[in-house]
Parts: C-alpha cells; structure tokens; sequence
C-alpha cells in the first residue's frame, strides 16, 4: 500500500578508495582496514610504491620521488577518467596522494592524510609554483 513494488531500485555505488603507505611499508600495511571495508562494499586498492611490500625494484635503484612513486602514478593513469577516487595516505604516503591531486585534481573525489607528511607553511612543490602563476589575482574589478 502506498509503495510501487514495480519500481526497481538501484543501489548508490559506494566509492572507490586507494590506500598509499608510508616509508617501510607496503599495501600490506593496509590488510586489516581493506579487510573491513571491501566486506562492507567498498572497492579497495593499495599500492605498494617502488621497492616497498612485494615490487621487487631494489631501493638503491630509486634516485627520485618520481621514480619511487611511479606505481601509484601508474595506476591513476590507469583509471577510467570518469571514475573518482578518494585517496588515503599516511605518513610519506601523504607526499605521494599530494603529487596525484596535481596531476589527477578530475579523477580524486577527495584526499585523506592519515597522520601524514605535508609541505610546510611556506614551501611549494614545482607544480603548486605552476599553478599560482596561472591564476590571476584581480585586486579591483
């Protein structure tokens, strides 16, 4: 009485999160929170960045930031780009979801930092330098 049976209801898809680990760690570090949130129907994904958990690259072999978080650079590129992601960082993992919010600003829902690194007050990355010198700041209109 008063409901349409008839309807169909389709349920709200629940958002995709990635899971980036801080130094010495790996996507292991994440195994209990994935755990608990793919049993409660969220799709998880966690990177083991260059040289941590199982990729196999030797951590004398890394010479860069760039090259150390290659694998979740990768894997965002990767992404469908009509699918937005909310990234998860903690501790040094938080460096690595900060250089995806540039390059991926319409692919990330939302970043979360996890008792993690940020920039200091004061001090940009090369690409928060880009950015500010792209917008212009109207002083009267």
């Amino acid at each position: 009485m008063g409901e349409d049976f008839n309807k169909t209801q389709i349920p709200p898809i629940k958002p995709h999160f990635v899971l980036v680990h801080g130094i010495s760690g790996g996507a292991w570090c994440w195994f209990k929170i994935r755990s608990l949130m793919e049993n409660s129907g969220y799709k998880v994904s966690c990177i083991d960045l260059k040289s941590a958990g199982i990729d196999p690259s030797d951590a004398n072999s890394i010479h860069s930031f760039d090259d150390y978080n290659k694998p979740f650079i990768d894997f965002m590129y990767a992404l469908p780009d009509d699918e937005q992601v909310i990234l998860v960082g903690h501790s040094a993992g938080g460096l690595s979801i900060t250089q995806a919010t540039h390059k991926f600003a319409k692919k990330i829902r939302l970043a979360v930092y996890v008792a993690a690194t940020m920039l200091k007050h004061g001090i940009w990355a090369d690409q928060d330098a880009k950015d500010v010198n792209q917008i212009s700041f109207p002083l009267y209109d």
